[in-house]
């Protein structure tokens, strides 16, 4: 009876031990892979059923967590990447929602307007950074049969959206006319050089009239004594002729009176 109470409990301290260096050797595996994963990171997925085409909203999202070995630069890992932003396929629960399936809202001040987009390449140059609602002059470069002319090709184009911002700005859509986007797109084909210059046009307009308005207090300073002398000059024409009219009277007095004597 002894015996085989002795050997359960031989047994069950043998079974403790492997147990535990079981569950030692699991838990040190699972740190392994952890290790290669590299943590966790949180991505967003759709919340319900999300419309194709339609603006999305941040209440229609929600996040999951996957291994930071699977995270792309397609997924989207903030609120902000959802703003003024709408989907180009539908979405149903638990989709996980990539870069390339999203796109801005197109808000366009016409019906009649078309968006066309310029992205940076060795031909078109943009001078500075842009964001929605600048306002850009665009300027054409092109070579027609060995005559080179580089002129104003569109002027105060507003910008509908910017792709990317400081160092990573790529691009921007610009809102034209349906009859000015072919020309447009024609030029971006054909042209040799396109360079974009933003248009600071309040700060112009603002500098022109203190221009004026400077101007205008240099001849109100002016025109008071320009009018002195006018009426100096004036005056004294005025006496110069008088003195002539009086020395004339005198002649003709005295001429008179040398006539009477004698004629008596």
């Amino acid at each position: 009876m002894l015996e085989a109470k002795r050997r359960a409990a031989i047994f069950l301290l043998l079974a403790f031990i492997l147990a535990a260096v079981t569950g030692y050797l699991v838990l040190e595996k699972v740190k392994e892979l952890n290790a290669e994963l590299g943590g966790m990171t949180s991505i967003y997925i759709a919340k319900g059923s999300i419309p194709s085409r339609t603006p999305i909203d941040i209440s229609q999202v929600t996040k999951m967590d996957i291994p930071n070995k699977f995270v792309t630069d397609s997924h989207i890992l903030s609120e902000e990447e959802f703003e003024h932003q709408v989907s180009i396929v539908p979405l149903n629960p638990g989709d996980i929602i990539t870069k390339n399936m999203i796109k801005p809202v197109s808000n366009l001040q016409d019906a009649k307007n078309r968006l066309v987009t310029m992205y940076r390449t060795d031909k078109i140059q943009f001078d500075q950074v842009l964001t929605a609602l600048d306002r850009v002059d665009i300027i054409v470069s092109t070579n027609e049969n060995g005559k080179k002319k580089t002129e104003v090709f569109m002027k105060d184009v507003l910008v509908a959206f910017a792709q990317g911002t400081n160092d990573n700005f790529s691009g921007i859509a610009v809102e034209v006319t349906a009859e000015e986007a072919p020309r447009l797109i024609h030029m971006q084909n054909y042209a040799e050089h396109i360079r974009v210059l933003k248009a600071n046009v309040g700060q112009a307009s603002s500098f022109g009239d203190a221009l004026d308005k400077s101007n205008g207090k240099e001849e109100l300073k002016e025109e008071p004594a320009g009018d002195q002398s006018e009426g100096q000059t004036d005056g004294s024409a005025e006496n110069e002729a008088e003195s002539k009219e009086g020395t004339t009277d005198k002649t003709e007095k005295s001429s008179d009176q040398k006539s009477d004597d004698s004629g008596e």
